[in-house]
């Protein structure tokens, strides 16, 4: 006799009771969806390799950054303090990321990002699979390494960087701790790496400190690896990125707390996950850079880019003019925007806020990029496949169905592939 498939409320209970989904609601809706996405396996395959193929074109943008320095300010303006974290990490950028790819209505997989610097959304990615699948006999979950690859990837570092390679390391979790929306993941990085005999302890770049050994400490505890969810833009110098905005209060960037790490880092006594070079690959104007210096990339790149990465440039080089008679063509994207903040839409934003947007953009901190019609559902939806690339291969899937561009509003999917 088959298993019956779980009901919301069923899904949502055996969900909290992990003590890593504190509420399955969202200002009283549904946060995830309890019956899957069956995927085929060709289509898995084919999503895995387009995120693997992007993951490398990143990585080629990332050496021609270090062959020339002068990019950084004159293509992708960093600021002092995120010249800084790149200067002192470069070439080292990626442990694990996740790549959103879409279904295209022509059929095409588009990858409008990959989120390089602290990619979300694991404990949904581990947890929901497992609940639905006696239900659906015959599939497999592709997240069931997801946690042992991302173990294997820290400890690979850790021994390649570290001097010496401790017996048993210690990692410290950095995130904002006054922020309680992570913390379920926070919870899941201790449970994965606590399985593998390793100290944790938790806290912010605020409670970092040096020790006598030139090791890190997090509350006075000494770190061998720093798992860094805590954003590289938020350790630089936090700056509007409209012309009519409010300074932030925390503009200043976090020069205590960052000297502290790099030094240990420079010094072989302390490695961070991901590597402060993500400061360069979570900026959105690389997108742009992939399009405007097709020249910097080799023949298999340029074709990865041609074939998955949208048409972006930087918004500046376009009129706007252009901009605002072909707003349903384009989506605007600032440097360091996510999940749907800072992102428009042009054909679902109001014109009047479109054109308010583009006076009051800050030059130099947004992209455009080409819209792409996605795949819909029959009820109209969309579908974000995030593909986590763990160490240059692809890990596993987190997706998730909205109506509409992804946001917080965005239902968490399982998926199950079938054969």
């Amino acid at each position: 006799m088959s298993t019956p498939p779980l009901t919301y409320e069923a899904l949502a209970e055996h969900l909290v009771r992990t003590g890593l989904v504190t509420d399955p609601w969202l200002e009283g809706a549904p946060r995830f969806r309890a019956e899957p996405l069956l995927m085929p396996r060709e289509r898995q395959a084919a999503l895995f390799r387009a995120a693997e193929n992007v993951a490398a074109a990143y990585h080629e943008l990332v050496l021609a950054c270090s062959a020339s320095p002068e990019l950084l300010d004159g293509f992708f303006g960093l600021t002092p303090g995120q010249k800084l974290m790149w200067q002192a990490s470069q070439p080292f950028w990626h442990g694990f990321a996740r790549a959103d790819v879409f279904l295209t209505r022509d059929g095409q997989l588009a990858v409008c990002e990959l989120n390089s610097d602290t990619p979300t959304g694991e404990v949904e990615a581990v947890l929901l699979n497992p609940l639905v699948q006696p239900a659906w006999p015959g599939t497999v979950d592709p997240n069931t390494r997801l946690g042992e690859r991302m173990c294997s990837m820290v400890e690979s570092l850790a021994a390649r960087l570290l001097v010496p390679m401790p017996e048993q390391l210690s990692v410290g979790i950095l995130y904002p701790t006054e922020m309680p929306e992570d913390l379920g993941l926070v919870r899941l990085y201790r449970q994965w790496f606590e399985a593998r005999g390793w100290k944790v302890h938790l806290g912010s770049p605020f409670n970092l400190t040096p020790g006598p050994d030139g090791r890190v400490r997090l509350f006075g505890e000494p770190c061998d690896v720093l798992l860094r969810h805590y954003k590289t833009d938020w350790w630089g110098e936090r700056l509007p990125v409209w012309d009519d905005e409010e300074p932030f209060e925390d503009m200043v960037p976090l020069a205590g707390p960052l000297s502290v790490v790099l030094q240990a880092c420079l010094e072989g006594r302390c490695v961070v996950v991901n590597p402060f070079g993500a400061v360069l690959t979570q900026n959105k104007r690389t997108l742009a850079f992939m399009w405007e210096r097709h020249d910097c990339f080799s023949p298999r790149a340029r074709a990865t880019i041609r074939a998955h990465i949208p048409y972006t440039v930087r918004m500046e080089t376009l009129p706007i003019e252009e901009l605002a008679r072909d707003r349903e063509a384009w989506v605007l994207k600032s440097d360091y925007g996510a999940e749907g903040d800072e992102v428009l839409v042009g054909r679902f934003t109001p014109k009047e806020e479109w054109n308010a947007a583009l006076v009051h953009a800050v030059p130099g901190r947004w992209v455009a990029q080409r819209y792409f019609a996605a795949e819909e559902t029959a009820g109209g939806e969309t579908i974000n496949h995030g593909v986590y690339v763990i160490a240059g291969e692809a890990a596993g899937l987190y997706t998730r169905v909205q109506q509409g561009a992804t946001d917080t509003r965005a239902l968490s999917t399982p998926v199950l592939v079938t054969p």
